[in-house]
């Protein structure tokens, strides 16, 4: 597919949004920056901007579906944990009116949204987990659904725990792993960046590590439910080089940016693959790159 197409983008308010924005439009296409907030930085940066509605909006997908006529959307590449099962679960609807929506089925996204689905999902597949509960057994307290770091807790007072899992605290090392599953759910880039700053949930640098565990993890996780597209986990690895997976957002996320310089514009690999299903040819993964991250200004005439 070599035409120009339009490629929405969720939550272009997001600190880490502009690089998903210039990913886009190196890839040669249109940049549909999308955000509840009608002057947020993306909209200066995209070629196009829809304000959106709020998530707990009545009416919500019937405006989404309407927005996105209007603005001629070809592509949707979801970034919001508060809308990606909806997408998901409209996936075939969008295809109708010519829209692509670059997400996993619904199964999978429900499945990797629960923190304690997750769980059980890992625990039926062999994948080693911290210990987690539905009661306060353990001192890290977090949403079940839920995002970054927002309402975790570590604590040894009570807490309600109604919408809430309880998980035992790992030592080691946090990673994330960057993920792009093809058109057949199979990963063709799996690129572990061992995380070396975090703000609010997000990455503020990293580097990429090889890692032979979490690869073997990954694979094991994808032969057992079907990831389409940019996939992101995170785990941890302790001193004695165990791997414990955590979470899978089954999503583009913030800190690819450095997955994406690792290997090639995954942008237009969900083009030329998910969309036109041209077979991926990897490129050698840049073990040993770094990144880090800083502020930058939009100013507006």
């Amino acid at each position: 597919m070599s035409e120009k197409l339009r490629i929405l983008t969720e939550a272009s308010g997001s600190l880490t949004s502009g690089y998903l924005i210039k990913a886009i439009q190196e890839a040669g296409h249109a940049a549909v920056a999308s955000d509840i907030d009608s002057q947020c930085f993306g909209r200066y940066l995209a070629d196009d901007f829809i304000s959106m509605p709020r998530a707990n909006d009545p009416k919500l997908w019937e405006k989404i579906e309407s927005l996105m006529k209007a603005h001629s959307v070809d592509v949707v590449i979801p970034s919001l944990d508060e809308t990606l099962l909806g997408w998901a679960e409209r996936r075939e609807r969008f295809a109708e009116l010519g829209i692509h929506v670059v997400t996993s089925d619904f199964d999978s996204v429900a499945i990797c949204q629960d923190k304690w689905e997750t769980y059980k999902f890992f625990q039926r597949i062999g994948i080693d987990t911290p210990k987690s509960s539905l009661s306060q057994d353990f001192p890290l307290v977090k949403p079940r659904l839920g995002r970054g770091a927002v309402g975790v807790v570590v604590t040894d007072k009570p807490v309600a725990m109604e919408g809430m899992i309880s998980q035992e605290l790992l030592q080691g090392t946090e990673f994330t792993v960057d993920i792009f599953c093809d058109q057949s759910a199979k990963p063709v880039y799996i690129v572990p960046r061992r995380r070396e700053g975090v703000k609010d949930g997000k990455s503020t640098g990293g580097v990429v590590e090889a890692n032979d565990l979490i690869v073997a993890a990954v694979e094991r996780i994808c032969a057992a439910t079907p990831f389409r597209g940019p996939v992101n986990f995170q785990c941890f690895v302790a001193a004695d080089g165990g791997v414990k997976l955590l979470e899978i957002n089954p999503r583009i996320a913030g800190g690819m940016a450095l997955g994406f310089a690792a290997t090639e514009n995954w942008v237009g690999l969900i083009v030329s693959n998910i969309i036109s299903g041209k077979p991926v040819q990897p490129v050698a993964v840049r073990y040993g790159m770094k990144m880090r991250r800083y502020y930058a200004e939009v100013f507006i005439p």
